[in-house]
């Protein structure tokens, strides 16, 4: 007796995106020591990076975001970055690193891939502690003093400068600059806010490749959950209910992505283990956003935990 066996008929048949395969999903899970075996669709340059604790995933993801800053400068480039609020804990030691090295971020421009907003796009004042602007600002841009990025590089998903991002990008990218992907991947398998139900809106695979952002988008219940549980405390009433998106119209033009799966909460207990796995093993479809993933160049840090095994511990 499973969830296969049982949805029919039940609250859930008809709760998840529709093109979601459960048994396939199902197949994508195997032994914990095989989960960084390379899979044919993968990106040549891709690789997913086992962490055995917490704190070798922070220093890891934020040496490597850091690296890229470095690499950049000595070349002589401007770099961009498409930054997420979760991971975070990666952000305190990118700004170890580059006050260690002494290195000034006015070559970099950064793009939050998204924020929290209301029907028409309206957001979260900057100065609320919920707001995905205040919490970079206070685990980054803040903390790198007068090394930091200059505030006028700096870029938010208001509804008014969503918009813009794809042509600041595209601009950026025509004089040479690297775009980095950083991110994470939610319980839902998206990508930024955009959500795997969104690929129900589009008449082939290239339109939803193709799409830049969405203002005011409609989070899936889970998504909601999920933020609940990791960054409001449990508490449901806080959490809104939609959020402005990039898309992949956007993060697809990543020359290299940085990614974190840390999706641990402690006891055995975790969310995000059947999400990685069906990142890493799914196969390229819009109706899990982060199984293209695989096909950029790039590392996607995780916790060993996460890995499994996935079998049942009741807690």
């Amino acid at each position: 007796m499973n969830f296969n066996s049982t949805v029919k008929g039940s609250a859930l048949e008809g709760f998840y995106p529709a093109g979601w395969d459960f048994d396939k999903i199902d197949a994508c899970i195997d032994t914990p020591e095989k989960i960084t075996e390379r899979q044919a669709h993968w990106n040549k340059s891709f690789a997913p990076v086992k962490c055995e604790t917490l704190g070798e995933f922070e220093t890891y993801m934020g040496h490597e975001i850091a690296m890229q800053i470095k690499l950049a400068k000595e070349a002589g480039e401007k770099i961009a970055f498409i930054l997420p609020v979760g991971p975070m804990g990666m952000y305190k030691w990118v700004v170890y690193f580059i006050k260690e090295w002494g290195i000034s971020c006015d070559h970099v421009y950064t793009f939050n891939m998204d924020e929290w907003a209301d029907g028409e796009g309206n957001t979260l004042s900057p100065d609320n502690p919920g707001s995905f602007q205040y919490a970079m600002e206070q685990a980054l841009f803040n903390p790198l003093g007068e090394l930091t990025v200059p505030k006028t590089q700096r870029n938010f998903a208001t509804k008014e400068n969503l918009p813009t991002y794809p042509e600041k990008i595209n601009a950026l990218k025509a004089e040479g600059a690297k775009l980095v992907l950083v991110y994470g991947i939610g319980r839902m398998c998206h990508i930024a806010f955009w959500e795997p139900t969104f690929a129900a809106d589009y008449s082939s695979e290239q339109d939803w490749e193709n799409a830049p952002y969405r203002i005011g988008a409609k989070i899936h219940p889970l998504t909601v959950e999920q933020n609940a549980l990791t960054s409001f405390k449990s508490r449901t009433t806080l959490v809104p209910c939609r959020a402005n998106t990039i898309g992949p119209g956007l993060f697809l033009k990543a020359d290299y992505a940085i990614g974190g799966a840390d999706g641990t909460f402690g006891r055995g207990m975790q969310w995000q283990g059947m999400s990685l796995w069906m990142t890493l093993r799914y196969g390229k479809t819009p109706w899990i956003t982060s199984s293209y993933i695989p096909t950029l160049a790039g590392k996607l840090f995780f916790l060993k935990e996460l890995a499994g095994p996935l079998e049942a511990e009741c807690n």
